[in-house]
């Protein structure tokens, strides 16, 4: 009997010594995380199909590229379906037969902006290895960034085309108040994209 309850003791100090050994000792607090100064952020390339409704900007919960690195072209308008924003359509007093016409060019360019866009996406996927590589050739980084620079031309260009055509629908008045608006003439800020809304 005092042979078994010696065992047993044993047994008792030797699981408690296994239980005390797998407890980790408590963790003092942790301070709060202090914010971290927000670091620059590196310039990338503009992609222009994401514009003028086309992707960031058009879409909810894609933010339009800021507005420096846009062409000047695309400076010149909201991004985005804005006209059927309230809020543009409201400050502007642009008509339902405007918004129709609006509606009908941005369906007429959506897709090929896609189509270039992906394009250009492609080119860029394609040179990112040729630039990592241990040994890069440059011949072929060059003709590739020629690739790249005329996908990024084209889709440049047939975005301009798009916004053109927008703004042909809008009357003079129309015109000059919304670069007095997007300039900041008298509104500290411009209404949120369609995407956002006024889709």
């Amino acid at each position: 009997m005092k042979l078994h309850k010696g065992k047993l003791g044993v047994l008792i100090v030797a699981a408690g010594a296994v239980v005390l050994a797998q407890t980790q000792p408590p963790q003092p607090p942790q301070p709060p995380a202090q914010p971290q100064p927000a670091a620059a952020t590196p310039a990338r390339s503009v992609r222009y199909g994401e514009i003028g409704g086309i992707g960031a900007g058009g879409f909810p919960g894609v933010p339009p590229p800021p507005r420096a690195e846009r062409p000047p072209f695309e400076r010149s308008m909201p991004g985005g379906r804005w006209w059927n924003s309230p809020a543009w359509v409201q400050r502007l007093n642009i008509n339902s037969d405007q918004q129709r016409k609006m509606d009908d060019i941005f369906q007429q360019n959506r897709l090929r902006l896609i189509d270039l866009n992906a394009t250009l996406q492609k080119e860029e996927v394609i040179m990112e290895p040729l630039v990592a590589a241990d040994s890069p050739d440059e011949t072929r980084i060059l003709a590739q960034i020629d690739k790249v620079a005329q996908a990024r031309a084209e889709l440049e260009k047939a975005n301009a085309r798009f916004l053109l055509e927008i703004r042909r629908v809008l009357t003079a008045d129309q015109w000059k108040k919304l670069q007095s608006e997007i300039s900041g003439g008298g509104r500290a800020t411009a209404p949120p994209p369609a995407g956002h809304g006024g889709r």
